[in-house]
């Protein structure tokens, strides 16, 4: 079976979950740009409990633009300010040291397309995790697939599907409790090679 999915930044692990469901991925490029989605934004743990991170963009207000077509807006430096907060929530995590220079390419590296910055990183995080899956574009733009995740892996859809039982390491879970979904960092730093193994189990 395949699923379509959107394209993601750092997507979480409800989506990377997918990699290991399905057997074929595509990414769904011809739909319109849509703010506030997982397209250009991820959330991670930090001191302060849940901090988004986004990626700002170049959208024209005056016509639709299709995913495939987003700029990346480096007006300002949100690179620095993304890997700063990237460091300061997860360096003391037990595979940080490990794993961040496999992460590092995407904050020093000008990517002038959303979709290649959001490529490159779902290739890296497969690689990471040694899930030995690769993925699709869609060819055109349909309103309906079977196994359709487009709507539904967002921020403002909250799924109650989640099995409470599959938690796991959160360096601030003592002060927040422990957050479900967050970006797939915050579970590679936390739980490193396990990872893989805690996306098999999840239930969605």
């Amino acid at each position: 079976m395949d699923c379509t999915l959107t394209t993601a930044y750092f997507g979480n692990i409800q989506y990377f979950s997918k990699f290991i469901e399905f057997k074929s991925i595509n990414i769904e490029i011809f739909d319109n740009f849509q703010k506030q989605t997982f397209r250009n934004r991820c959330e991670i743990y930090s001191a302060n409990g849940k901090l988004s991170l986004t990626v700002p963009v170049i959208k024209n207000h005056n016509q639709k633009t299709l995913t495939k077509d987003i700029l990346i807006d480096y007006t300002e430096n949100w690179q620095k300010n993304h890997f700063k907060a990237i460091e300061s929530a997860y360096r003391s995590t037990p595979y940080y040291q490990y794993f961040i220079d496999d992460f590092i390419d995407f904050y020093e590296t000008k990517y002038k397309y959303l979709l290649d910055l959001n490529n490159r990183i779902t290739e890296t995080v497969l690689k990471v995790l040694n899930i030995e899956k690769s993925f699709s574009h869609t060819k055109e733009y349909n309103e309906f697939y079977e196994n359709d995740f487009r709507q539904t892996i967002s921020p403002k859809y909250k799924s109650t599907l989640f099995n409470n039982k599959l938690n796991y390491y959160q360096v601030f879970e003592n002060k927040h409790g422990f957050i479900q979904n967050l970006s797939i960092i915050d579970l590679i730093f936390n739980e490193g090679t396990d990872s893989k193994q805690f996306l098999a189990e999840f239930i969605l």
